[in-house]
């Protein structure tokens, strides 16, 4: 058997190195669900903070009131966790990066609003992976949250998200704030009986863009901080 030269042995190893490092790699950024077998965990409705409250703002529109909260967010000197679409992201990176320099957490709503109760284990981890994808290019972080739009979910979502790791995150107060369009029951639905752990779903709207200083006003009148989801969960 002819003997390999040094140069051919060195470009043998070379090419194994780099086809470890291209599957190691597909594999962290690109998780499969394959292998998931059965729930690794449920949907979260409330935190653990003793005295932290967490506003949970969903983003598919709403560009102008994304950054009219973002500033009353700085002047109460409290964070939020945006749960945002993918495809409100991919028009407005500007906004999204926005978020992020101003100190706040970004999650994952999905891609194009889905009803993720009435799609399969692979059409979940479609939505969810092409979503995340995006997010941690466009913004440079790791997303570690999932929102289901309309809180639709089922055993198959919970799954998808558990193996891209990913915590499936609902809520423990709604303001309602797309239908009723209404500031005062804005700021009742996110006061009202509010306590440590408290998960606050809202949009970013114009009346509960208004109602957002009262709210934020109650808390710290309260004892109440406004911290991230992550936080919350501790």
């Amino acid at each position: 058997m002819k003997k390999l030269s040094s140069r051919a042995i060195a470009a043998i190893t070379n090419a194994v190195l780099a086809l470890v490092l291209v599957v190691v790699g597909t594999v962290c950024f690109f998780p499969s669900v394959a292998g998931v077998s059965g729930l690794e965990g449920k949907a979260i409705y409330k935190g653990n903070s003793q005295d932290g409250v967490s506003l949970m703002i969903n983003v598919y529109w709403g560009t102008e009131e994304v950054y009219g909260m973002l500033d009353v967010l700085d002047e109460y000197e409290a964070k939020a966790t945006f749960f945002i679409g993918g495809s409100w992201a991919d028009d407005n990176v500007s906004c999204l990066k926005e978020i992020r320099d101003r100190g706040h957490e970004i999650g994952s709503h999905g891609y194009f609003h889905l009803e993720h109760d009435k799609l399969t284990l692979a059409e979940n981890a479609e939505e969810i992976r092409r979503s995340v994808e995006f997010l941690s290019l466009a913004a440079g972080v790791t997303v570690t949250l999932f929102a289901p739009p309309s809180g639709a979910y089922g055993d198959d979502t919970i799954a998808a998200a558990d193996g891209m790791g990913l915590k499936t995150v609902m809520w423990s107060k709604d303001t309602i704030d797309w239908r009723d369009k209404d500031e005062g029951l804005c700021y009742t639905r996110a006061t009202k009986e509010i306590g440590g752990g408290d998960l606050v779903l809202m949009h970013p709207m114009k009346h509960t863009l208004a109602a957002l200083p009262k709210i934020l006003k109650y808390y710290r009148a309260h004892g109440l901080r406004a911290i991230t989801v992550s936080e919350n969960l501790g």
